[in-house]
Protein backbone atom coordinates (compact mmCIF):
# COMPACT_ATOMS: atom_id res chain seq x y z
CA UNK A 1 0.00 0.00 0.00
CA UNK A 2 1.48 2.97 -0.75
CA UNK A 3 0.85 6.65 0.32
CA UNK A 4 3.16 8.21 -1.68
CA UNK A 5 1.27 10.88 -3.89
CA UNK A 6 3.02 12.59 -7.46
CA UNK A 7 6.19 11.14 -8.33
CA UNK A 8 8.12 13.54 -7.11
CA UNK A 9 11.85 14.55 -8.68
CA UNK A 10 14.62 11.71 -7.74
CA UNK A 11 17.12 14.18 -6.36
CA UNK A 12 14.35 15.46 -3.94
CA UNK A 13 13.06 12.05 -2.53
CA UNK A 14 17.16 11.32 -2.44
CA UNK A 15 17.71 14.52 0.00
CA UNK A 16 14.62 13.75 1.80
CA UNK A 17 15.70 10.09 2.71
CA UNK A 18 19.68 11.19 3.29
CA UNK A 19 18.20 13.55 6.00
CA UNK A 20 16.84 10.84 7.91
CA UNK A 21 20.31 9.46 8.09
CA UNK A 22 22.27 12.21 8.97
CA UNK A 23 21.43 12.63 12.70
CA UNK A 24 21.71 8.80 13.19
CA UNK A 25 25.01 8.27 11.06
CA UNK A 26 26.13 11.27 13.24
CA UNK A 27 26.10 8.99 16.36
CA UNK A 28 28.83 6.86 14.48
CA UNK A 29 31.30 9.27 13.37
CA UNK A 30 34.73 8.24 14.93
CA UNK A 31 33.78 4.37 13.63
CA UNK A 32 32.94 5.34 9.96
CA UNK A 33 36.15 7.34 9.88
CA UNK A 34 37.84 4.16 11.41
CA UNK A 35 36.46 2.06 8.84
CA UNK A 36 37.08 4.56 5.95
CA UNK A 37 40.71 4.92 6.98
CA UNK A 38 41.31 0.93 6.96
CA UNK A 39 39.49 0.80 4.01
CA UNK A 40 42.02 3.42 2.63
CA UNK A 41 44.95 1.97 3.55
CA UNK A 42 44.26 -1.65 1.77
CA UNK A 43 43.60 0.29 -1.40
CA UNK A 44 46.87 1.62 -1.44
CA UNK A 45 48.53 -0.83 -0.17
CA UNK A 46 46.65 -3.40 -2.60
CA UNK A 47 47.79 -0.63 -5.39
CA UNK A 48 51.28 -1.05 -4.56
CA UNK A 49 51.48 -4.87 -4.98
CA UNK A 50 51.76 -3.72 -8.67
CA UNK A 51 54.72 -2.03 -8.44
CA UNK A 52 56.47 -4.73 -6.61
CA UNK A 53 55.51 -6.69 -9.10
CA UNK A 54 56.65 -4.06 -12.07
CA UNK A 55 60.40 -4.02 -10.00
CA UNK A 56 60.62 -7.87 -9.65
CA UNK A 57 59.79 -8.16 -13.80
CA UNK A 58 62.09 -5.41 -14.40
CA UNK A 59 64.62 -7.10 -12.17
CA UNK A 60 64.45 -10.77 -14.18
CA UNK A 61 64.60 -8.73 -17.34
CA UNK A 62 67.40 -7.39 -16.57
CA UNK A 63 69.07 -10.77 -15.11
CA UNK A 64 69.46 -10.07 -11.66
CA UNK A 65 70.11 -13.50 -9.09
CA UNK A 66 67.07 -14.99 -7.31
CA UNK A 67 67.18 -13.20 -4.18
CA UNK A 68 65.76 -10.32 -5.72
CA UNK A 69 62.47 -12.61 -6.24
CA UNK A 70 62.22 -14.07 -3.07
CA UNK A 71 62.56 -10.48 -1.63
CA UNK A 72 60.08 -9.03 -3.89
CA UNK A 73 58.08 -12.28 -2.75
CA UNK A 74 58.38 -11.58 0.44
CA UNK A 75 57.26 -7.91 0.32
CA UNK A 76 53.95 -9.32 -1.16
CA UNK A 77 53.02 -11.98 1.35
CA UNK A 78 54.08 -9.11 4.30
CA UNK A 79 51.62 -6.62 2.47
CA UNK A 80 48.62 -9.29 1.89
CA UNK A 81 48.81 -10.59 5.97
CA UNK A 82 48.35 -6.17 6.23
CA UNK A 83 45.85 -6.15 4.01
CA UNK A 84 43.57 -9.30 5.27
CA UNK A 85 44.16 -7.57 8.67
CA UNK A 86 42.67 -4.20 7.76
CA UNK A 87 40.24 -5.84 6.05
CA UNK A 88 38.87 -7.92 9.37
CA UNK A 89 38.86 -4.34 10.87
CA UNK A 90 36.96 -2.23 8.09
CA UNK A 91 34.27 -5.07 7.71
CA UNK A 92 33.87 -4.60 11.72
CA UNK A 93 34.16 -1.09 11.66
CA UNK A 94 31.38 -0.27 8.35
CA UNK A 95 29.49 -3.52 8.31
CA UNK A 96 28.59 -2.74 11.89
CA UNK A 97 27.76 0.67 11.25
CA UNK A 98 25.38 -0.63 9.34
CA UNK A 99 23.74 -3.01 11.72
CA UNK A 100 23.95 -0.49 14.15
CA UNK A 101 21.73 1.89 11.96
CA UNK A 102 19.33 -0.75 10.99
CA UNK A 103 18.79 -1.48 14.94
CA UNK A 104 18.49 2.49 15.58
CA UNK A 105 16.43 2.75 12.54
CA UNK A 106 14.10 0.00 13.54
CA UNK A 107 13.55 1.66 17.25
CA UNK A 108 12.96 4.63 15.92
CA UNK A 109 10.37 3.01 13.32
CA UNK A 110 8.52 1.43 16.76
CA UNK A 111 8.57 4.43 18.93
CA UNK A 112 7.25 6.43 16.33
CA UNK A 113 4.32 4.08 15.80
CA UNK A 114 3.45 3.65 19.20
CA UNK A 115 2.94 7.33 19.37
CA UNK A 116 0.25 7.43 16.55
CA UNK A 117 -3.38 7.08 17.01
CA UNK A 118 -6.10 5.31 15.09
CA UNK A 119 -6.85 7.99 12.58
CA UNK A 120 -3.04 7.95 11.41
CA UNK A 121 -2.80 3.73 11.34
CA UNK A 122 -6.09 3.72 9.43
CA UNK A 123 -4.15 5.19 6.57
CA UNK A 124 -1.70 2.17 6.66
CA UNK A 125 -2.11 -2.17 7.00
CA UNK A 126 -0.04 -3.70 9.78
CA UNK A 127 1.55 -5.94 6.41
CA UNK A 128 2.90 -2.80 5.04
CA UNK A 129 4.29 -1.84 8.56
CA UNK A 130 5.65 -5.21 9.19
CA UNK A 131 7.55 -4.55 5.72
CA UNK A 132 8.70 -1.49 6.20
CA UNK A 133 10.54 -3.10 9.69
CA UNK A 134 11.71 -6.32 7.47
CA UNK A 135 12.39 -6.27 3.83
CA UNK A 136 12.62 -2.57 3.46
CA UNK A 137 14.90 -1.93 6.53
CA UNK A 138 17.18 -4.81 5.27
CA UNK A 139 17.59 -3.04 1.99
CA UNK A 140 18.75 0.01 3.80
CA UNK A 141 20.76 -1.99 5.57
CA UNK A 142 22.78 -3.58 2.83
CA UNK A 143 22.89 0.06 0.69
CA UNK A 144 24.32 0.95 3.96
CA UNK A 145 26.73 -1.71 4.42
CA UNK A 146 28.20 -3.29 1.36
CA UNK A 147 27.26 -0.43 -0.58
CA UNK A 148 28.63 2.24 0.99
CA UNK A 149 31.86 0.10 1.40
CA UNK A 150 31.68 -1.06 -2.37
CA UNK A 151 30.73 2.82 -3.37
CA UNK A 152 33.77 4.41 -1.61
CA UNK A 153 36.15 1.63 -2.30
CA UNK A 154 35.45 1.80 -6.31
CA UNK A 155 35.91 5.53 -6.14
CA UNK A 156 38.90 5.65 -4.11
CA UNK A 157 40.35 2.75 -5.85
CA UNK A 158 39.38 4.25 -9.16
CA UNK A 159 41.30 7.47 -8.62
CA UNK A 160 43.90 6.10 -7.28
CA UNK A 161 44.60 3.14 -10.18
CA UNK A 162 44.54 5.71 -12.77
CA UNK A 163 46.95 8.17 -10.88
CA UNK A 164 49.24 5.35 -10.80
CA UNK A 165 48.22 4.13 -14.40
CA UNK A 166 48.97 7.54 -15.60
CA UNK A 167 52.08 7.56 -13.92
CA UNK A 168 53.44 4.62 -16.24
CA UNK A 169 51.77 5.91 -19.02
CA UNK A 170 49.14 8.68 -19.85
CA UNK A 171 48.61 8.04 -23.35
CA UNK A 172 47.67 4.23 -22.81
CA UNK A 173 45.89 5.16 -19.72
CA UNK A 174 43.64 7.88 -21.89
CA UNK A 175 43.49 4.70 -23.87
CA UNK A 176 41.87 2.52 -21.37
CA UNK A 177 39.49 4.62 -19.88
CA UNK A 178 37.80 5.51 -23.52
CA UNK A 179 35.04 2.84 -22.60
CA UNK A 180 33.86 4.56 -18.92
CA UNK A 181 31.89 6.87 -20.67
CA UNK A 182 29.28 4.74 -22.28
CA UNK A 183 28.93 2.88 -18.31
CA UNK A 184 28.09 6.19 -17.18
CA UNK A 185 25.64 7.08 -19.44
CA UNK A 186 23.88 3.77 -18.69
CA UNK A 187 23.85 3.71 -15.37
CA UNK A 188 22.45 7.68 -15.23
CA UNK A 189 19.34 6.55 -18.15
CA UNK A 190 18.84 3.01 -16.00
CA UNK A 191 18.26 3.99 -12.38
CA UNK A 192 14.75 6.21 -12.52
CA UNK A 193 13.26 3.59 -13.91
CA UNK A 194 14.87 1.29 -11.15
CA UNK A 195 13.40 2.86 -8.81
CA UNK A 196 10.11 2.69 -10.10
CA UNK A 197 10.37 -0.98 -10.52
CA UNK A 198 11.59 -0.92 -6.97
CA UNK A 199 8.91 0.88 -5.44
CA UNK A 200 6.57 -1.66 -7.26
CA UNK A 201 8.40 -4.46 -5.54
CA UNK A 202 8.45 -3.46 -1.97
CA UNK A 203 4.73 -2.37 -2.09
CA UNK A 204 3.40 -5.83 -3.48
CA UNK A 205 5.55 -7.22 -0.77
CA UNK A 206 3.99 -5.38 2.02
CA UNK A 207 0.59 -6.65 0.41
CA UNK A 208 1.77 -10.40 0.25
CA UNK A 209 3.28 -9.95 4.37
CA UNK A 210 -0.63 -9.01 4.94
CA UNK A 211 -2.13 -11.43 3.34
CA UNK A 212 0.45 -13.89 5.33
CA UNK A 213 -0.12 -12.23 9.00
CA UNK A 214 -4.11 -12.35 7.97
CA UNK A 215 -3.78 -16.18 7.13
CA UNK A 216 -1.92 -16.67 10.90
CA UNK A 217 -3.98 -15.08 12.85
CA UNK A 218 -7.41 -15.64 11.03
CA UNK A 219 -6.31 -19.77 10.51
CA UNK A 220 -9.08 -21.33 12.57
CA UNK A 221 -11.65 -19.36 10.60
CA UNK A 222 -10.50 -19.76 7.37
CA UNK A 223 -10.38 -23.52 8.14
CA UNK A 224 -14.18 -23.33 9.74
CA UNK A 225 -15.21 -22.10 6.61
CA UNK A 226 -13.14 -24.75 4.27
CA UNK A 227 -11.26 -22.00 2.50
CA UNK A 228 -7.71 -23.31 2.44
CA UNK A 229 -7.54 -23.32 -1.17
CA UNK A 230 -9.55 -20.19 -2.06
CA UNK A 231 -6.95 -18.40 0.55
CA UNK A 232 -4.09 -20.63 -0.40
CA UNK A 233 -4.75 -19.16 -4.10
CA UNK A 234 -5.24 -15.99 -3.07
CA UNK A 235 -1.75 -16.00 -1.33
CA UNK A 236 -0.31 -17.27 -4.73
CA UNK A 237 -1.65 -15.27 -6.77
CA UNK A 238 0.13 -12.23 -4.71
CA UNK A 239 3.43 -14.47 -4.44
CA UNK A 240 3.06 -14.68 -8.31
CA UNK A 241 2.74 -10.87 -8.76
CA UNK A 242 5.56 -9.77 -6.61
CA UNK A 243 7.98 -12.00 -8.98
CA UNK A 244 6.85 -10.65 -11.54
CA UNK A 245 7.99 -7.19 -10.09
CA UNK A 246 10.68 -8.34 -8.91
CA UNK A 247 11.68 -10.27 -12.89
CA UNK A 248 10.70 -6.17 -14.47
CA UNK A 249 13.17 -4.88 -11.67
CA UNK A 250 15.78 -7.74 -12.65
CA UNK A 251 15.65 -6.40 -16.29
CA UNK A 252 17.05 -3.12 -15.74
CA UNK A 253 19.41 -4.13 -12.92
CA UNK A 254 20.57 -7.42 -15.33
CA UNK A 255 21.38 -4.85 -17.77
CA UNK A 256 23.71 -2.68 -15.31
CA UNK A 257 26.17 -5.94 -14.32
CA UNK A 258 27.09 -7.49 -17.37
CA UNK A 259 27.82 -3.90 -19.30
CA UNK A 260 29.79 -3.18 -16.80
CA UNK A 261 31.50 -6.21 -16.75
CA UNK A 262 31.95 -5.88 -20.97
CA UNK A 263 32.99 -2.26 -20.63
CA UNK A 264 36.00 -3.81 -18.50
CA UNK A 265 36.69 -6.54 -20.97
CA UNK A 266 36.82 -3.58 -23.63
CA UNK A 267 39.14 -1.86 -21.71
CA UNK A 268 41.55 -4.29 -21.30
CA UNK A 269 41.32 -5.36 -25.06
CA UNK A 270 42.60 -2.19 -25.77
CA UNK A 271 45.20 -2.37 -22.96
CA UNK A 272 46.62 -5.63 -24.55
CA UNK A 273 47.10 -4.01 -28.38
CA UNK A 274 47.96 -0.88 -27.36
CA UNK A 275 50.00 -1.81 -24.88
CA UNK A 276 51.57 -5.07 -26.28
CA UNK A 277 52.64 -2.59 -29.30
CA UNK A 278 54.02 -0.04 -26.62
CA UNK A 279 56.32 -2.71 -24.84
CA UNK A 280 57.74 -4.10 -28.36
CA UNK A 281 58.54 -0.74 -29.50
CA UNK A 282 60.06 -0.28 -25.72
CA UNK A 283 58.75 2.62 -24.79
CA UNK A 284 57.27 0.66 -22.26
CA UNK A 285 59.26 -2.07 -20.02
CA UNK A 286 58.05 -5.30 -19.76
CA UNK A 287 57.17 -4.76 -15.75
CA UNK A 288 55.63 -1.62 -16.72
CA UNK A 289 53.28 -3.42 -19.06
CA UNK A 290 52.65 -5.85 -16.29
CA UNK A 291 52.02 -3.32 -13.65
CA UNK A 292 49.35 -1.75 -15.62
CA UNK A 293 47.18 -4.68 -16.37
CA UNK A 294 47.46 -5.20 -13.34
CA UNK A 295 46.41 -1.65 -12.46
CA UNK A 296 43.71 -2.15 -14.88
CA UNK A 297 42.72 -5.62 -13.69
CA UNK A 298 41.93 -3.56 -10.30
CA UNK A 299 40.44 -1.09 -12.06
CA UNK A 300 37.84 -3.65 -13.48
CA UNK A 301 36.55 -4.30 -9.89
CA UNK A 302 35.23 -0.69 -9.41
CA UNK A 303 33.57 -0.37 -13.26
CA UNK A 304 31.75 -3.80 -12.26
CA UNK A 305 30.82 -2.58 -8.45
CA UNK A 306 29.23 0.37 -9.90
CA UNK A 307 26.59 -1.38 -11.68
CA UNK A 308 26.01 -3.20 -8.37
CA UNK A 309 26.31 -0.52 -6.15
CA UNK A 310 23.39 1.59 -8.04
CA UNK A 311 21.63 -1.54 -7.66
CA UNK A 312 21.76 -1.65 -4.17
CA UNK A 313 21.51 2.41 -3.82
CA UNK A 314 18.47 2.08 -5.80
CA UNK A 315 16.88 -0.72 -3.42
CA UNK A 316 18.12 1.38 -0.07
CA UNK A 317 17.11 4.78 -1.41
CA UNK A 318 13.20 3.77 -2.58
CA UNK A 319 12.96 2.03 1.35
CA UNK A 320 14.42 4.22 2.51
CA UNK A 321 12.11 6.79 1.10
CA UNK A 322 9.17 4.43 2.28
CA UNK A 323 10.67 4.43 5.52
CA UNK A 324 10.75 8.25 5.51
CA UNK A 325 6.90 8.38 4.93
CA UNK A 326 6.21 5.90 7.50
CA UNK A 327 8.07 8.25 10.20
CA UNK A 328 6.81 11.65 8.12
CA UNK A 329 2.96 10.14 9.49
CA UNK A 330 1.58 12.62 12.70
CA UNK A 331 -1.63 11.58 15.05
CA UNK A 332 -4.37 13.72 14.76
CA UNK A 333 -4.06 13.87 18.42
CA UNK A 334 -1.74 16.25 19.44
CA UNK A 335 -0.79 17.72 22.89
CA UNK A 336 -1.20 21.64 23.47
CA UNK A 337 1.56 23.60 23.62
CA UNK A 338 1.04 24.65 27.47
CA UNK A 339 -1.40 21.31 28.47
CA UNK A 340 -3.38 21.84 31.75
CA UNK A 341 -3.21 19.48 34.89
CA UNK A 342 -5.55 16.67 34.65
CA UNK A 343 -7.85 17.39 37.48
CA UNK A 344 -7.89 14.85 40.45
CA UNK A 345 -11.42 13.15 41.16
CA UNK A 346 -14.25 12.50 41.65
CA UNK A 347 -14.71 13.33 38.21
CA UNK A 348 -17.34 14.40 35.95
CA UNK A 349 -17.03 13.75 31.98
CA UNK A 350 -19.06 15.44 29.82
CA UNK A 351 -20.05 15.01 25.46
CA UNK A 352 -21.63 17.76 23.88
CA UNK A 353 -23.00 17.85 20.84
CA UNK A 354 -20.25 15.30 19.54
CA UNK A 355 -20.72 14.63 15.78
CA UNK A 356 -17.75 12.24 14.75
CA UNK A 357 -17.16 9.90 11.30
CA UNK A 358 -13.96 7.64 10.86
CA UNK A 359 -11.66 8.94 8.34
CA UNK A 360 -12.16 8.31 4.64
CA UNK A 361 -16.34 7.71 5.78
CA UNK A 362 -18.67 10.37 4.99
CA UNK A 363 -21.58 8.88 7.57
CA UNK A 364 -20.93 10.07 10.96
CA UNK A 365 -21.53 7.07 13.33
CA UNK A 366 -22.04 9.97 16.67
CA UNK A 367 -24.77 12.53 15.76
CA UNK A 368 -24.72 15.54 18.20
CA UNK A 369 -24.15 12.95 20.78
CA UNK A 370 -24.59 14.65 24.15
CA UNK A 371 -23.80 12.38 28.01
CA UNK A 372 -22.85 12.98 31.13
CA UNK A 373 -20.99 10.50 33.72
CA UNK A 374 -20.18 10.90 37.22
CA UNK A 375 -19.34 8.56 40.05
CA UNK A 376 -21.66 5.06 39.89
CA UNK A 377 -22.40 2.49 37.78
CA UNK A 378 -24.12 3.99 34.10
CA UNK A 379 -25.65 1.49 31.84
CA UNK A 380 -25.81 1.62 28.13
CA UNK A 381 -28.20 -0.43 26.18
CA UNK A 382 -28.41 0.12 22.30
CA UNK A 383 -29.00 -1.72 18.60
CA UNK A 384 -25.82 -2.88 17.06
CA UNK A 385 -24.30 0.04 14.66
CA UNK A 386 -25.91 2.75 17.27
CA UNK A 387 -22.50 3.79 17.67
CA UNK A 388 -21.35 2.60 21.42
CA UNK A 389 -18.37 1.41 20.77
CA UNK A 390 -17.49 4.52 19.03
CA UNK A 391 -18.69 6.61 21.98
CA UNK A 392 -15.95 4.51 24.25
CA UNK A 393 -13.33 5.66 21.73
CA UNK A 394 -14.23 8.96 21.66
CA UNK A 395 -13.93 8.88 25.56
CA UNK A 396 -11.08 7.13 25.89
CA UNK A 397 -9.49 9.87 23.78
CA UNK A 398 -8.53 7.12 20.69
CA UNK A 399 -9.39 9.80 18.23
CA UNK A 400 -10.10 13.85 18.27
CA UNK A 401 -12.67 15.48 18.69
CA UNK A 402 -13.51 19.32 18.01
CA UNK A 403 -12.80 21.87 20.85
CA UNK A 404 -15.58 22.17 23.53
CA UNK A 405 -16.82 19.28 22.87
CA UNK A 406 -15.51 16.56 25.73
CA UNK A 407 -14.71 18.05 29.07
CA UNK A 408 -13.69 16.77 32.45
CA UNK A 409 -14.67 18.47 35.43
CA UNK A 410 -15.10 21.37 33.05
CA UNK A 411 -11.62 21.33 31.15
CA UNK A 412 -11.74 20.92 27.23
CA UNK A 413 -9.86 17.57 27.11
CA UNK A 414 -7.81 19.11 24.37
CA UNK A 415 -5.89 21.32 26.75
CA UNK A 416 -4.43 18.18 28.72
CA UNK A 417 -2.22 15.82 27.37
CA UNK A 418 -3.61 12.92 25.69
CA UNK A 419 -1.71 10.54 28.11
CA UNK A 420 -2.80 12.47 31.32
CA UNK A 421 -6.46 12.00 29.72
CA UNK A 422 -5.87 8.48 29.62
CA UNK A 423 -3.92 7.82 32.58
CA UNK A 424 -7.26 8.44 33.99
CA UNK A 425 -9.33 6.07 32.46
CA UNK A 426 -8.82 2.04 32.49
CA UNK A 427 -10.84 0.48 29.71
CA UNK A 428 -12.35 -2.84 28.22
CA UNK A 429 -12.86 -3.42 24.65
CA UNK A 430 -15.09 -5.70 22.92
CA UNK A 431 -12.21 -8.00 21.72
CA UNK A 432 -10.06 -8.03 25.30
CA UNK A 433 -6.67 -8.19 23.42
CA UNK A 434 -4.19 -10.54 25.41
CA UNK A 435 -1.13 -11.18 24.51
CA UNK A 436 1.69 -14.49 23.83
CA UNK A 437 2.69 -14.14 27.63
CA UNK A 438 1.91 -15.31 30.62
CA UNK A 439 -1.39 -14.88 32.69
CA UNK A 440 0.30 -12.57 35.03
CA UNK A 441 2.09 -10.52 32.44
CA UNK A 442 -1.04 -9.95 30.73
CA UNK A 443 -2.72 -9.02 33.85
CA UNK A 444 0.16 -6.48 34.88
CA UNK A 445 0.12 -4.64 31.55
CA UNK A 446 -0.64 -1.57 32.92
CA UNK A 447 0.84 -1.80 35.81
CA UNK A 448 4.34 -3.89 35.43
CA UNK A 449 5.79 -3.22 38.72
CA UNK A 450 2.27 -4.99 40.44
CA UNK A 451 3.08 -6.99 43.37
CA UNK A 452 1.63 -11.03 43.16
CA UNK A 453 -0.93 -10.24 45.72
CA UNK A 454 -2.33 -7.37 43.41
CA UNK A 455 -2.38 -9.52 40.82
CA UNK A 456 -3.77 -11.95 42.72
CA UNK A 457 -6.42 -9.93 43.54
CA UNK A 458 -7.56 -8.34 40.51
CA UNK A 459 -8.29 -12.10 39.19
CA UNK A 460 -10.38 -12.67 42.08
CA UNK A 461 -12.46 -10.02 41.70
CA UNK A 462 -13.39 -11.06 38.22
CA UNK A 463 -13.81 -14.77 39.31
CA UNK A 464 -10.96 -16.46 37.75
CA UNK A 465 -8.23 -16.80 40.42
CA UNK A 466 -9.31 -20.15 40.93
CA UNK A 467 -9.47 -21.23 36.75
CA UNK A 468 -6.07 -19.64 36.49
CA UNK A 469 -4.55 -21.60 39.68
CA UNK A 470 -5.86 -24.88 38.44
CA UNK A 471 -4.23 -24.47 34.76
CA UNK A 472 -0.63 -26.24 34.61
CA UNK A 473 1.89 -23.18 35.64
CA UNK A 474 -0.80 -21.12 37.39
CA UNK A 475 0.13 -17.46 36.95
CA UNK A 476 2.87 -18.30 35.09
CA UNK A 477 1.06 -20.43 31.93
CA UNK A 478 1.43 -18.59 28.65
CA UNK A 479 -1.80 -18.37 27.27
CA UNK A 480 -0.48 -18.19 23.09
CA UNK A 481 -1.52 -15.45 20.78
CA UNK A 482 -4.28 -13.90 21.44
CA UNK A 483 -5.68 -16.15 24.15
CA UNK A 484 -5.70 -18.64 21.54
CA UNK A 485 -5.58 -21.68 24.92
CA UNK A 486 -8.14 -19.69 26.82
CA UNK A 487 -12.15 -19.60 26.64
CA UNK A 488 -13.94 -16.70 25.78
CA UNK A 489 -15.00 -15.80 29.12
CA UNK A 490 -11.72 -16.42 30.64
CA UNK A 491 -10.09 -14.13 27.91
CA UNK A 492 -13.13 -11.19 29.15
CA UNK A 493 -12.21 -12.09 32.40
CA UNK A 494 -8.61 -11.48 32.54
CA UNK A 495 -8.69 -7.79 30.09
CA UNK A 496 -11.27 -6.67 33.17
CA UNK A 497 -9.09 -7.67 35.60
CA UNK A 498 -5.77 -6.16 33.94
CA UNK A 499 -8.29 -2.90 34.51
CA UNK A 500 -9.11 -3.00 37.94
CA UNK A 501 -5.62 -3.77 38.71
CA UNK A 502 -4.97 -0.14 37.50
CA UNK A 503 -7.25 1.24 39.59
CA UNK A 504 -8.53 4.69 37.90
CA UNK A 505 -10.74 6.71 38.38
CA UNK A 506 -13.06 5.88 35.26
CA UNK A 507 -14.15 2.12 33.97
CA UNK A 508 -15.09 1.68 30.98
CA UNK A 509 -16.38 -1.58 29.74
CA UNK A 510 -17.47 -2.46 26.53
CA UNK A 511 -19.75 -5.85 26.23
CA UNK A 512 -16.69 -7.20 27.75
CA UNK A 513 -18.94 -10.16 30.03
CA UNK A 514 -20.60 -11.10 26.78
CA UNK A 515 -19.35 -14.58 26.88
CA UNK A 516 -18.81 -15.00 30.69
CA UNK A 517 -21.90 -17.50 32.30
CA UNK A 518 -24.75 -15.81 34.16
CA UNK A 519 -23.68 -17.18 38.11
CA UNK A 520 -19.78 -15.75 36.88
CA UNK A 521 -21.40 -12.45 35.82
CA UNK A 522 -23.47 -12.11 39.41
CA UNK A 523 -20.04 -11.84 40.56
CA UNK A 524 -18.20 -10.01 38.96
CA UNK A 525 -21.26 -7.23 38.69
CA UNK A 526 -21.61 -7.35 42.78
CA UNK A 527 -17.53 -6.33 42.77
CA UNK A 528 -18.14 -4.02 40.49
CA UNK A 529 -21.08 -2.44 42.48
CA UNK A 530 -18.86 -1.65 45.44
CA UNK A 531 -16.00 -0.84 42.89
CA UNK A 532 -18.06 1.62 40.86
CA UNK A 533 -19.68 3.08 43.85
CA UNK A 534 -16.50 6.44 43.91
CA UNK A 535 -15.62 6.35 40.48
CA UNK A 536 -16.78 6.41 36.99
CA UNK A 537 -18.01 3.15 35.79
CA UNK A 538 -19.45 3.09 32.14
CA UNK A 539 -20.49 -0.70 31.68
CA UNK A 540 -22.14 -1.99 27.99
CA UNK A 541 -24.12 -4.16 27.59
CA UNK A 542 -26.64 -5.99 25.08
CA UNK A 543 -27.96 -7.81 28.38
CA UNK A 544 -30.24 -5.86 30.50
CA UNK A 545 -29.12 -8.53 33.32
CA UNK A 546 -25.67 -6.79 33.79
CA UNK A 547 -27.55 -3.35 33.84
CA UNK A 548 -29.78 -3.62 36.41
CA UNK A 549 -27.43 -2.80 39.46
CA UNK A 550 -26.77 0.37 37.56
CA UNK A 551 -27.36 3.70 39.10
CA UNK A 552 -28.56 4.93 35.84
CA UNK A 553 -29.25 3.55 32.45
CA UNK A 554 -28.98 5.06 29.05
CA UNK A 555 -30.64 4.41 25.48
CA UNK A 556 -28.13 4.59 22.42
CA UNK A 557 -30.10 5.18 19.10
CA UNK A 558 -28.73 6.39 15.74
CA UNK A 559 -25.53 7.75 16.90
CA UNK A 560 -27.09 9.49 20.17
CA UNK A 561 -28.36 8.98 23.18
CA UNK A 562 -32.15 8.69 23.04
CA UNK A 563 -33.46 8.38 26.73
CA UNK A 564 -32.24 8.23 30.67
CA UNK A 565 -33.52 7.02 33.86
CA UNK A 566 -33.95 3.76 35.74
CA UNK A 567 -35.17 0.23 34.95
CA UNK A 568 -38.34 1.18 35.84
CA UNK A 569 -39.06 4.21 33.84
CA UNK A 570 -37.78 2.74 30.45
CA UNK A 571 -39.49 -0.02 31.02
CA UNK A 572 -42.79 2.54 30.78
CA UNK A 573 -41.33 4.56 27.92
CA UNK A 574 -39.13 3.50 26.13
CA UNK A 575 -40.04 1.42 23.06
CA UNK A 576 -36.98 -0.29 22.29
CA UNK A 577 -35.73 -0.93 25.59
CA UNK A 578 -39.30 -2.38 26.98
CA UNK A 579 -38.62 -5.09 23.14
CA UNK A 580 -35.40 -6.20 24.68
CA UNK A 581 -36.76 -6.44 27.77
CA UNK A 582 -39.53 -8.75 27.23
CA UNK A 583 -37.49 -10.97 24.34
CA UNK A 584 -34.54 -11.66 27.44
CA UNK A 585 -36.90 -12.26 29.50
CA UNK A 586 -38.91 -14.86 27.40
CA UNK A 587 -35.60 -16.24 26.22
CA UNK A 588 -34.44 -17.00 30.47
CA UNK A 589 -37.64 -18.36 31.14
CA UNK A 590 -37.19 -20.89 28.14
CA UNK A 591 -33.82 -21.81 29.50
Amino acid sequence: MSRRGPEQPHGRDAGNAFRLLKPLAGRYVWRLAAGFLCLAVVDVLQLWIPRVMKHAVDGVSAGEDTALLVRRAAQIVGLALLIAVLRYFWRFFLLGFSRLLERDIRQEMVSHVLTLDRTALHRRSTGDILALSGNDLASVQLAAGMGLVAFVDAVFMSVAALAFMAALHGRLTAIAVAPLPLLALLTRSLSGKLHRRFVQVQEKFSELTECARTTLASIRLFKAYNQEEAQTARFDALGRAYVHHNLKAAMVQGTLFPFAGLVGNASMVLVLYFGGRLTMERTISPGDFVAFIAYLHLLTWPMMAFGWVANLFQRGLTSLNRIRDLLSDRPALQDPCAPVAAPPPPLTLRLHECTFAYPGMEKPVLRQCSITLGPGITGLIGPTGSGKSTLCQILTRLYPVPDGTYTVNGIDVNRMRVADVRSLIAYVPQDGVLFSDTIAANIALGKPDATEREIHEAARATAIHEEILAMEAGYETRIGEKGVRLSGGQRQRIALARALLVDRPILIIDDGLSAVDAETEQIILRHLAQYGRHRICLVISHRIAQLLDAHRLLVMEDGRVVDAGSHDELLERNAFYRTIHEHQTRMSCME
